[in-house]
């Protein structure tokens, strides 16, 4: 699938640290592949219709919806954060 990022995420993304940039990208990566790898933890979230979750590492998350055969990143970064405002 062809992936884009929306302004808010490209913004986000800018704000990591470099080594939570390279999990990010290996998870982007990943994503493009195979919307369900075992390692994405891919979940829909909940109250959020067509919203979804990629788990980055234990404190990380990016989120995600899916136009068409487009997935269009929204937000990364803190999970408390993320899933706040997804």
């Amino acid at each position: 699938m062809k992936i884009k990022a929306y302004h808010q995420f490209k913004k986000c993304y800018e704000n990591l640290p470099a080594q939570i940039k390279k999990k990010v990208d290996n998870k982007i990566r990943l994503l493009s592949l195979n919307l369900h790898h075992s390692s994405l933890h891919t979940k829909k979230i909940k109250g959020c219709k067509g919203i979804w979750e990629v788990r980055i590492d234990i404190k990380y998350r990016m989120t995600f919806e899916i136009i068409g055969e487009t997935i269009f990143l929204r937000v990364v970064g803190n999970h408390d954060e993320v899933l706040r405002r997804p």
